[in-house]
């Protein structure tokens, strides 16, 4: 017989090992991420200038995630923060979970928060109410 297998650790990817897949075209952006993208003005490129020049925030092991800072221009001297929440699940290929203007670009998302971020979206409004307030009440940041 066997012994016992252990359990598999997920694998854990740096920023630096993704950023290939992007330049090579090998990502994908979610839903989540296009409807932030459409709502609050920034495009992909701006995404993809986030995973290919940005700095890794957080790492979310048990997801296969990273949270990545990046900056938009929005004037001559003006930058906005932008986030971005990459997935490398899928061996060389990085799925964009979400992407979104945090309110506040100076707290590292909880990983409560982002399970709540990351969540399918309620079918309808009340739902997605109840979803909220049963969050990070009052806090700053976004459901999405």
């Amino acid at each position: 017989m066997h012994p016992p297998s252990k359990p598999r650790r997920p694998a854990v990817r740096s920023l630096e090992e993704l950023r290939p897949f992007v330049r090579d075209g090998r990502y994908r952006l979610g839903p989540h991420a296009t409807r932030h993208a459409i709502a609050e003005g920034f495009t992909e490129r701006d995404v993809v200038m986030t995973l290919l020049h940005g700095r890794e925030l957080a790492r979310y092991l048990d997801d296969r995630r990273l949270l990545v800072l990046g900056w938009l221009p929005a004037g001559r001297r003006v930058r906005l923060p932008l986030h971005v929440v990459a997935e490398y699940g899928r061996p060389r290929w990085v799925d964009v979970v979400t992407a979104f203007i945090p309110r506040d670009p100076h707290r590292v998302v909880s990983r409560r928060r982002l399970a709540l971020m990351l969540r399918p979206e309620p079918e309808d409004a009340a739902a997605r109410a109840a979803a909220g307030a049963a969050g990070d009440a009052g806090q700053d940041e976004r459901l999405g």
